[in-house]
């Protein structure tokens, strides 16, 4: 099976979370024949919620569709390197393979800070993969940032 990328559609809800005054972060759920399952941007401000982040409500919404709890054969975009708290869910869904675009030094959870999936307490660590879509990740973070200083 060739590969596919869908950051694009990551990076389309994340365009949506800005339009929201969110912070531009985007996700999508992918199954192992390439159908999206679920797909989220950040609503952590719309919601009153700080647990709203895209990597959770792209999960929710797949466990939701799918009617079951953890997502093996399933694949995670996202835009920005999930913060320790995506990562654990991440961990707890099962996810296959984590694809994101920019690295997050200040909060990131996987290749930067945290690391939660190298630690031994986690019981499952997808494949990881980063840089996919990274300049253009990072240019929307950016200039969503510079937009409100």
């Amino acid at each position: 099976m060739k590969f596919a990328s869908y950051m694009d559609r990551a990076l389309d809800e994340a365009r949506a979370a800005a339009t929201r005054g969110e912070v531009p972060v985007g996700a999508v759920v992918v199954s192992a024949d390439g159908a999206i399952v679920g797909e989220a941007g950040n609503r952590t401000r719309e919601l009153n919620d700080p647990t709203a982040h895209a990597e959770i409500l792209a999960i929710r919404a797949a466990c939701t569709a799918l009617g079951q709890e953890r997502l093996p054969d399933h694949d995670l975009y996202v835009t920005l390197e999930p913060c320790p708290m995506c990562a654990s869910a991440i961990s707890f869904a099962r996810i296959r393979r984590l694809y994101f675009g920019a690295s997050d030094p200040k909060s990131g959870g996987v290749t930067s800070g945290a690391r939660v999936f190298s630690h031994p307490q986690c019981h499952h660590a997808p494949e990881v993969y980063e840089g996919l879509a990274e300049q253009e990740s990072s240019q929307l973070l950016r200039g969503f940032f510079e937009a409100r200083r």
